[in-house]
């Protein structure tokens, strides 16, 4: 059986990140993939550079017509924007417990802000406990937790246990912001921690490489992955898209990764 994946985010109209991005990975990863847009965005590779939100309530009316009609195996949040849409979709989501994904989209790559500083308590109060997985970068995590950003893998590790401790199932600090040659990225469970290695890929091709991870861990623990086998295929597969980025010609600034490195034959 197929299995239907919902993303709840903003859209990217250049089509690395966001909606777009996760719409490619579901694709990639076999799922069929919807959309609930909770913001437009004017964006393109270089940056942001205007956002227009979709009112809390139309946001809320999107998630109850698909649920209404479309059976839903996993959940992707993204880019939130503000608590009236945190507030709307913890509302809309509260009483369907099943598979979320939570990337909690804070600022974008080009440094623009992608959350308002008082959603931050909403996120933390309301979807958080919602969470099955949640998947912040060094800066979100220290963010959500009101610390300074971690420096070393001690930190990281700390920071995902109380991270965890605040209410997610699981929780996948993502070490991309570390000094050095090595990325490795820390999973806090109730089972314990988790270290997933990688080497650092040298490119400025790494637009929506957050979008694209949530949603195949998505489309994984959609198909009945645990939380570590998913990681690792989820993982596994963002590595391809990113090694495969250059084959793609978009933008001049922060490309994007090439979701469909593995379906698209060579000479296309």
């Amino acid at each position: 059986m197929i299995r239907n994946v919902l993303s709840i985010a903003g859209s990217d109209p250049s089509g690395g990140a966001g909606i777009q991005a996760d719409l490619k990975a579901f694709s990639a990863r076999g799922v069929y993939g919807m959309a609930v847009l909770t913001a437009l965005t004017a964006q393109n590779t270089q940056g942001v550079t205007g956002v227009h939100l979709v009112p809390p309530q139309f946001v809320a009316d999107q998630i109850n017509a698909v649920f209404a009609d479309v059976r839903v195996d996993a959940v992707k949040i993204g880019m939130i924007a503000n608590a009236g849409i945190a507030e709307a979709v913890a509302a809309a989501l509260g009483d369907r417990r099943g598979i979320i994904v939570l990337d909690p989209v804070m600022i974008a790559k080009g440094g623009a802000a992608l959350l308002a500083p008082e959603a931050v308590d909403v996120l933390t109060r309301r979807l958080l406990p919602l969470a099955t997985l949640l998947t912040p970068n060094l800066p979100e995590a220290a963010a959500l937790l009101r610390l300074p950003v971690a420096t070393n893998r001690a930190e990281m590790a700390a920071q995902a246990e109380r991270l965890r401790a605040l209410g997610p199932a699981a929780v996948l600090v993502k070490g991309g912001h570390l000094d050095g040659d090595e990325s490795p990225d820390v999973l806090a469970t109730a089972d314990g921690l988790y270290w997933f290695e990688a080497r650092r890929v040298p490119t400025k091709n790494t637009h929506g490489t957050g979008c694209t991870l949530s949603s195949a861990l998505a489309a994984e623990l959609a198909k009945g992955a645990s939380t570590d086998e998913a990681v690792s295929i989820a993982k596994d597969y963002l590595a391809g898209a990113v090694a495969s980025a250059g084959k793609l010609s978009v933008g001049s600034g922060h490309g994007p990764v090439q979701h469909f490195h593995a379906l698209w034959k060579e000479s296309q």
